[in-house]
């Protein structure tokens, strides 16, 4: 079943998606990780769209073809603008209470949009990132600040230069060490670097990281956002973690003892020898714990 692609316009963005069944009453928001494209739930989606999902999957800010509307939009990275993102997309797009499926940086903005709007989402599922995980006040243990390297390199002069210099060789390091070797081809790699190669990309990428642990302001207009969801509110939906047990970037130590968290019905599958990317590493299997946890559409 092959994807047609669309654009939906926002306060701030063109948003560029690719949608399977769109006949379908019921809908699936697929949201891409950090490097990666919405390309990478191609499996996902195919399998989703077969047991009778509407699958949506929108390419983030910062990521081609998505684009901001003006030059004078601040290019912000910060995870509550991603969240807004998610909620504007949804009302442009008039979806009744979709499910949310995010991983990496999609996880973080799914959890950030149920956590600003109670109710949007009739289920979220966040894959290799644990709730509550944003603050730049927690506390990290020695590995996982290892792991984050690249988050203390990019605040520097000499991390910026490498990533403006090479955007698709910066991103290949992280597929190439958070998950086991030989998990990818070449062409999956190729594929989701052209999401990397817009105009807005670096500057979008180095304002998350660096927003992320209070090293640079964020863009006054979403402070309400970051009030509300610091610290990160206490959520309803019914939710579901998967986290691969191989995972090198979060570890999947940092998505346990979250589910104080949630009123909500909450599950935590562990994916084992799995490593940051399920959806690609092991896409059939992601699929069926979704379909699992969310029912029939």
């Amino acid at each position: 079943m092959k994807p047609l692609m669309h654009t939906v316009s926002t306060s701030r963005l063109d948003i560029a998606y690719w949608e399977w069944l769109p006949e379908s009453s019921r809908t699936v928001v697929l949201l891409h990780g950090w490097p990666d494209s919405p390309q990478g739930w191609n499996t996902v989606a195919a399998v989703l769209a077969q047991a009778g999902w509407r699958v949506i999957a929108p390419a983030l800010r910062g990521f081609a073809p998505t684009r901001y509307r003006s030059a004078d939009i601040p290019r912000s990275g910060q995870l509550s603008a991603l969240g807004r993102d998610v909620l504007e997309m949804i009302e442009a797009l008039k979806l009744q209470h979709p499910v949310l499926v995010g991983h990496d940086w999609g996880a973080r903005a799914a959890a950030n949009a149920c956590g600003l709007c109670e109710g949007i989402a009739s289920h979220l599922i966040m894959i290799s990132v644990g709730y509550a995980t944003n603050s730049p006040d927690q506390v990290l243990s020695l590995p996982q600040a290892k792991n984050y390297w690249y988050h203390w390199f990019m605040a520097t002069p000499v991390g910026e230069r490498a990533l403006r210099s090479d955007p698709a060789g910066f991103a290949r390091m992280m597929w190439d060490t958070w998950s086991p070797q030989g998990w990818y081809r070449e062409a999956d790699f190729i594929e989701a670097a052209a999401a990397f190669a817009g105009d807005d990309w670096v500057e979008t990428v180095l304002h998350s990281y660096r927003h992320r642990w209070n090293f640079v302001a964020g863009d006054s207009s979403y402070d309400a956002d970051e009030a509300r969801l610091h610290p990160a509110p206490v959520l309803s939906v019914p939710t579901l973690v998967l986290h691969g047990t191989a995972d090198t970037c979060n570890g999947p130590a940092t998505s346990e003892g979250r589910e104080h968290l949630f009123t909500g019905r909450y599950q935590r599958r562990l994916l084992e020898g799995i490593g940051h990317f399920p959806q690609r590493e092991a896409p059939q299997q992601v699929a069926r714990e979704i379909l699992d946890f969310i029912g029939q559409p």
